[in-house]
């Protein structure tokens, strides 16, 4: 019997909504499918399978809020069955309501299916019954209010936990801009790619010679990433900010980046991301873009150990083979753990980074 729980999407997460179940009892789960959608400070989170198996029985109803780590379904792992599990469906209690909680629910209008027993043995009581057409009724919550306690909540515990140090590196942008220019010049205007890309692109890579920017510090120790999945900064409409992963990104091609960066961002603030999208960035960047500052120093996500910022690509004067000029240029940040790296290789992974950038057509 396998026990699917609610994962845990982020250290901003401690406890999610059921909204909608994808499963029902019977149906064979496959790695990857969807079997729940979950809501939570930030979104509305497709929840996927990381096992295979046969869904056994659901262990929380539609509405129901539970801490993360609480087991929501059961599963039957391959090869097993109902009789041949330890306690099969027909062990487990059979849901009651009594007479007086069905008639007030008729009463009120409200859901029996929605509501959570807290009677014996899961029983529906009359008080179950007037929590849940109180929570159908109460005002609508302010999401932008519990997104900023959700936010406030894990950089707390980042600024505790994690000791952090900065860097910061000024970065000529004309090599990277002159060879992006000259792409987009034959891409349809639907298919050119965002300077955004090739920032991206180059903080991957230079993971593979700093691996221990990418990667999370769990149990008292580093544990590097085998892929750089990016969190990705994405400032929604309601207020917050997000940063859901866009997976390994070191191994994409630009243009294939560029179409899953739109479709990432488009998703975010629609409220439609994917736990995996949520559980597994190993390495965040944020990018302030056309409207943002000259440079941003981030507060690290934990479990990771390392973000990195970009400023607004401005012109600065620029010292270049003894003439002053005029450079397009970007000051890229560092914001790493004290217990996975030092400075010394945080300012030559910003080196690195700065390195990839005046080679864009190895990117």
């Amino acid at each position: 019997m396998i026990e699917f729980k609610l994962p845990s999407l982020g250290a901003d997460m401690d406890e999610g909504k059921l909204l909608e179940w994808k499963i029902q009892p019977g149906a064979t789960v496959k790695r990857g499918d969807i079997v729940a959608i979950v809501d939570t400070a930030k979104a509305a989170v497709d929840i996927e399978s990381w096992v295979e198996g046969t869904v056994h029985q659901l262990l929380i109803e539609v509405g129901d809020k539970v801490p993360v780590g609480t087991p929501i379904a059961l599963l039957l792992a391959p090869g097993e069955t109902a009789e041949s599990v330890a306690q099969p469906a027909a062990a487990v209690p059979r849901r009651r309501i009594s007479p007086a909680a069905r008639q007030r629910a008729a009463a009120l209008g409200v859901d029996l299916a929605s509501v959570t027993g807290t009677g014996p043995d899961g029983a529906v009581t009359l008080q179950d019954v007037e929590t849940r057409a109180a929570q159908t009724t109460a005002p609508s919550v302010d999401r932008g209010a519990e997104m900023r306690r959700a936010i406030a909540a894990a950089m707390s515990r980042s600024k505790r936990e994690i000791p952090h140090y900065y860097l910061s590196e000024a970065i000529p942008l004309r090599l990277a801009l002159s060879w992006l220019e000259r792409c987009n010049a034959e891409l349809p205007v639907t298919e050119r790619l965002l300077p955004a890309v090739l920032l991206l692109k180059a903080v991957a890579i230079a993971t593979r010679r700093y691996p221990e920017m990418n990667g999370h510090w769990l149990d008292g120790a580093f544990r590097v990433a085998p892929a750089a999945h990016l969190g990705v900064a994405i400032s929604l409409r309601q207020g917050g900010l997000i940063a859901p992963a866009l997976h390994d990104v070191a191994a994409k091609p630009l243009d294939v980046l560029m179409h899953e960066l739109a479709d990432l961002v488009r998703r975010a603030r629609a409220g439609s991301l994917r736990s995996s999208e949520l559980a597994d960035p190993t390495l965040t960047v944020t990018n302030l873009g056309e409207q943002g500052c000259e440079s941003v120093f981030g507060v690290i996500y934990p479990p990771q150990v390392a973000l990195v910022g970009f400023g607004r690509v401005m012109e600065r004067p620029w010292l270049e083979q003894g003439k002053l000029v005029a450079m397009p240029s970007v000051i890229a940040s560092l914001s790493g753990d004290h217990r996975a790296s030092d400075g010394h290789r945080g300012a030559l992974f910003l080196a690195e980074i700065r390195t990839l950038l005046q080679q864009p057509d190895t990117l």
